[in-house]
C-alpha cells in the first residue's frame, strides 16, 4: 500500500518540481562530500552545500576552493553533473512559462476565477460590448469562448479566453461556469439565422444543465425560436434582427427630423434601464406625481411595465398600480 501511494504522489507531481528536488539532492550530496574530503576548508555542511550551490550555478565567488586532488575532482563532477541540473531547471521553466502563454493564447487554459462574465461567440459586436464593460467595470473578469478561432488577438486584460464548444459540458466547466456571475450567448454569423439560434438554443440547454441559476442573456434571429429559447431557460432574449429593423424604420422615416440610431446610441451608453417597483407611497397617484420625487433621486420615469405590456410616456394622469414596474433612466 505504501509503495503504490509513494508511485502515485511521485506521478502527480509537476515535472517542475521533480526536477527541483533533484537539483536540491544533488547540490546537498555534492556539499556533503566536500565537507567530509576538506573538513579544514568546509568546517560545517552547511559551507559545502553553499558551495556546491555557487559552483553549481557557475557563480564561483572563490570564498571556498578545493585544494586536494579528491577535493577538486569532485568540484569537476559538481560542474559536469549539478551545473548541468542547474542549467536543465532554469530551462525548464523557461520552457514551462512560455507554453502556458501559448495555450492561454489558443484558449487550452482553464479559468479558476469567480464571479466572471461568460461570452460565448467572438465578433465584433462582442468586441465592442466587452469593451464597455472594462470602461465601465474595470475589475469584472471576463471569459470568452469561441470554437472557430486559432487564437484571440484580443489583447486587453482581464479577459480569458477557451477554445471550444459551449454547448458541450467540458468547455463549460473550463469556464467555471459555476462560479460565473452572468453568460452571453451571441448569434452566430457565419450560419444560418436558424442554425443559429438552434444551437444558441442547445447551448442554453447545457448552460442550465451546469448552473441552473445563473441569468443567461441569448440572442435570437428568427421570431419562430424565441419561445424555445424562454422554455430552454434564457432569462433574457435579445431579438436584435426585430431591433435593428425597427431602428431602419425610424432612420427611414422621411417625417422624423432626427436621428434615431445616435441618440439611442447615446442614451445607451451616457444611461441605464432601471426596473422599480412602485413604491407604497405612489399606489394610486398620477404619473405626473410620480415624476418629481423620482427626478429628485436622479431617476427619470420613462414609462410603465403593467402585466407584461410596456406603457411608455404615459399620460400625466395616468395612474399608478401596485403590481406596477417603473421603467427608470439614471445616470451610469
Amino acid at each position: 500500500m505504501n509503495e503504490r501511494f509513494l508511485k502515485l504522489l511521485y506521478y502527480r507531481i509537476p515535472n517542475i518540481l521533480k526536477l527541483l528536488l533533484l537539483v536540491i539532492i544533488s547540490l546537498s550530496l555534492f556539499g556533503y562530500l566536500i565537507y567530509l574530503i576538506e573538513p579544514q576548508r568546509f568546517p560545517t555542511l552547511l559551507d559545502g552545500i553553499w558551495w556546491a550551490l555557487i559552483t553549481g550555478a557557475t557563480v564561483g565567488y572563490g570564498d571556498y576552493v578545493p585544494v586536494t586532488l579528491p577535493g577538486r575532482l569532485i568540484a569537476a563532477c559538481l560542474v559536469l553533473t549539478g551545473g548541468g541540473l542547474i542549467a536543465f531547471y532554469i530551462a525548464s521553466i523557461s520552457t514551462t512559462a512560455i507554453k502556458r502563454e501559448k495555450n492561454s493564447q489558443e484558449g487550452k487554459l482553464a479559468f479558476h476565477g469567480t464571479n466572471h462574465y461568460i461570452f460565448v461567440g467572438f465578433n465584433e459586436q462582442t468586441r465592442q460590448l466587452i469593451d464597455l464593460i472594462i470602461h465601465h467595470y474595470s475589475d469584472k473578469k471576463i471569459v470568452i469562448i469561441d470554437q472557430t478561432l486559432t487564437n484571440l488577438a484580443y489583447t486587453k486584460l482581464p479577459v480569458h479566453y477557451i477554445k471550444g464548444n459551449a454547448a458541450e459540458d467540458t468547455t463549460l466547466h473550463m469556464a467555471n461556469i459555476k462560479a460565473a456571475s452572468c453568460i452571453f450567448v451571441a448569434a452566430d454569423n457565419q450560419k444560418s439565422d436558424y442554425e443559429s439560434d438552434t444551437h444558441a438554443i442547445l447551448t442554453t440547454i447545457a448552460i442550465r444543465g451546469n448552473n441552473r441559476d445563473i441569468p443567461v442573456i441569448l440572442e435570437i434571429l428568427t421570431k419562430k425560436q424565441i419561445d424555445n429559447a424562454a422554455r430552454a431557460g434564457a432569462t433574457t432574449i435579445i431579438r436584435s434582427n426585430d431591433f435593428m429593423s425597427s431602428l431602419f424604420f425610424h432612420e427611414l422615416d422621411p417625417e422624423i427630423q432626427a436621428t434615431p440610431f445616435e441618440d439611442i446610441y447615446h442614451l445607451l451608453i451616457q444611461h441605464k434601464f432601471i426596473h422599480q417597483p412602485v413604491p407604497d407611497s405612489l399606489i394610486g397617484k398620477t404619473y405626473l406625481e410620480a415624476v418629481t420625487p423620482f427626478l429628485e433621486k436622479g431617476f427619470l420615469i420613462i414609462g410603465v411595465l403593467r402585466e407584461k405590456e410596456y406603457i411608455l410616456h404615459p399620460k400625466t394622469t395616468f395612474i399608478l398600480h401596485e403590481k406596477d414596474t417603473l421603467i427608470n433612466l439614471a445616470n451610469r
